[in-house]
């Protein structure tokens, strides 16, 4: 009898000892992943998005707020596309659009005091030269920078801005899914 009731106290701690083991793997081997998305509550008085984001961001928004249109959302791989373009264009700051399937607009201006509001200011003002009606530039006039800025199926954004090497202002934005399809009005 004694020998039983050593056993089954050994088998008790053995279960006992493997019950807190996995208790305490599963504390620091199963924790949840916390994506760079998720709101904590550390977190939550945070902006969304670090100041420079915000600037290419917000005005993108604003302006698609005002046509009812899908806000649209920072995505970091076209920022990296963008960047990457940008700095191409550094030594000769050239309005020279990329070979991708993004959506573009391009922005150069003479001297450092360009900002990104500014770009976004002179791609708007193409809403003058847009006929809805038409769905049509009017003649001799561009106004594709405004069509991509609403284009009501673009979701996704991403700009840098950069001083070229002769100390002008080059600020790129891409647009992921594009937009001016041809015969597609852009909302």
């Amino acid at each position: 009898m004694a020998t039983s009731s050593k056993l089954l106290v050994s088998y008790m701690f053995l279960i006992f000892t493997s019950a807190f083991l996995l208790i305490l793997l599963s504390t620091f081997h199963f924790r949840p992943v916390v994506s760079s998305t998720t709101t904590t509550s550390t977190s939550k008085n945070r902006p969304p998005h670090p100041p420079s984001t915000a600037m290419f961001l917000n005005p993108h928004n604003k302006i698609r707020a005002q046509y009812g249109l899908p806000l649209l959302t920072w995505n970091t791989d076209i920022a990296r596309y963008a960047r990457g373009y940008a700095h191409q264009r550094r030594r000769d700051c050239e309005l020279i659009h990329s070979d991708t399937d993004y959506g573009e607009n391009i922005f150069w201006g003479q001297g450092k005091n360009w900002s990104f509001q500014d770009a976004m200011d002179q791609w708007f003002v193409e809403k003058s030269f847009y006929n809805y009606k038409n769905n049509s530039c009017l003649a001799d006039k561009v106004c594709t920078h405004y069509t991509q800025l609403v284009w009501k199926y673009t979701l996704n954004v991403g700009c840098a801005k950069i001083r070229c090497d002769n100390g002008d202002t080059f600020i790129t934005c891409n647009y992921d899914p594009h937009g001016n399809i041809i015969g597609v009005k852009p909302y």
